[in-house]
């Protein structure tokens, strides 16, 4: 994969690792809603309209949870609700609630009563270690947020959410935007501005837009083909990955570093599988890696999974396609599931630990990770017992409960980061 510097598009993630809880029928009186991975588009509707429709995907993740609560931003006027569960693609119940009735249920407990809320009934329970995956449609008219301006149509909001896309009307240029954004064409021709933002603070979007673009059959953009950049000194990625969006991505990956002495490292991520047919994952072990312990499960029901080990030559034997020359002395990690079907999706996590003597080591007193990480979002936790002392990529530094810290990295672009951490040994006699 290129490996390029990493500019305004690489910002900052604050996801955190979920609470491993017992499942329970409801959600305990003093749990409050908790969600992740939470995804909007919205596409502009006719200019005079002051409309536009909201694709929202968000993940509840209260263990035992029965129910998530959306709420409607105050200034619009929402219509044409719909709820569907992403792991089924059928439709949920749901019904409009007031602020004041909504707050009565533990889950918002000190919330804002003066909003609006749909309240969705979930098609399961959330189980212990997992998550309900949801897509909510609607439609919200709000002329404060989209509005014409002369000749120029202007979108702007604040937005809270991490991950978002705005779709322009068709016929419309793009003539400005305020956030680093990728700028992609539908298939049909219109334009989409799409961003991640994980700063902890509301994002002022402010989007123009102009007529004169292309309509109908002309605006219709050639598909992105396999050609690779050819900027030397390297083969780059192909058109079709260069040009997927970013923000949508829902691949994830955390590790969670041994001491430095064992170069090993746990992991797990998290991948969406929504192919029809699609039947296992091939999980193929990067050279200088060793992969041992793996395991899995369903996200979405709690289902544990088989896994299996095989090698490169194996692979092959077995006519897999990945996609991808494999080298036939690698280890690949599979794991088989039911066959997905039509507009339904799985939801999968997958841990497995990894050994790799030249990324992980310790260098004198120091320890040293260095590694290039591929996912939109990723997280690496120090182990216990050691401090920061350098990250060459910009990262969302924490503490977690047990005191270890956490480096949270998103990356907008669609390329690799060359991760380098150092650490350092607390003190005995540091102070608590």
């Amino acid at each position: 994969m290129a490996k390029i510097f990493v500019g305004l598009m690489t910002v900052l993630c604050a996801a955190a690792a979920g609470a491993q809880q017992a499942p329970s029928p409801t959600a305990s009186a003093t749990t409050q809603q908790t969600e992740t991975d939470a995804y909007t588009r919205y596409e502009l509707l006719a200019p005079d309209s002051a409309s536009f429709a909201i694709r929202y995907q968000v993940t509840a993740t209260t263990v035992g949870g029965r129910y998530y609560f959306n709420p409607i931003r105050k200034g619009s006027v929402a219509s044409d609700e719909s709820v569907i569960d992403a792991m089924t693609g059928e439709k949920l119940r749901f019904e409009l609630v007031s602020g004041a009735e909504a707050v009565k249920d533990p889950l918002l407990k000190g919330e804002d009563e003066t909003l609006d809320y749909i309240k969705v009934y979930l098609a399961r329970p959330v189980p212990a270690e997992g998550q309900a995956r949801l897509l909510i449609l609607k439609t919200y008219k709000d002329p404060k947020s989209y509005y014409r301006e002369g000749d120029t149509i202007v979108f702007k909001r604040s937005l809270g959410v991490p991950r978002n896309s705005v779709v322009l009307p068709s016929g419309y240029e793009l003539v400005s935007c305020n956030i680093p954004s990728q700028v992609l064409a539908e298939p049909d021709g219109r334009l989409a501005i799409s961003f991640m933002n994980l700063t902890g603070v509301p994002a002022p979007l402010e989007v123009k837009g102009r007529a004169g673009a292309q309509t109908g059959a002309a605006a219709v953009p050639r598909a992105p083909g396999p050609a690779k950049s050819w900027e030397a000194p390297f083969e780059g990625e192909s058109e079709r990955a260069r040009l997927s969006e970013r923000a949508r991505q829902d691949r994830d990956i955390v590790y969670f570093l041994h001491q430095p002495e064992t170069h090993a490292f746990d992991l797990y991520h998290d991948y969406t599988e929504s192919r029809p047919g699609a039947d296992k994952y091939l999980n193929i072990v990067r050279s200088g890696s060793t992969v041992s312990e793996p395991s899995a499960y369903v996200l979405d029901t709690g289902e544990k999974l088989e896994t299996k080990l095989m090698s490169g030559a194996e692979l092959a034997a077995a006519k897999w396609d990945t996609g991808e020359q494999v080298d036939p002395a690698a280890q690949v990690v599979v794991v088989p599931f039911a066959a997905v079907k039509t507009a339904q999706s799985l939801r999968l996590r997958i841990s497995e630990t990894y050994t790799a003597p030249a990324g992980y080591r310790l260098e004198g007193d120091e320890l040293v990770f260095d590694r290039s990480l591929g996912r939109a979002s990723n997280a690496v936790v120090l182990p216990e017992g050691w401090y920061l002392l350098d990250s060459s990529i910009p990262a969302k530094v924490s503490q977690m409960p047990d005191g270890r810290i956490r480096l949270d990295f998103w990356n907008g672009r669609p390329d690799s980061i060359d991760v380098l951490i150092k650490a350092k040994r607390r003190p005995a006699n540091r102070p608590k």
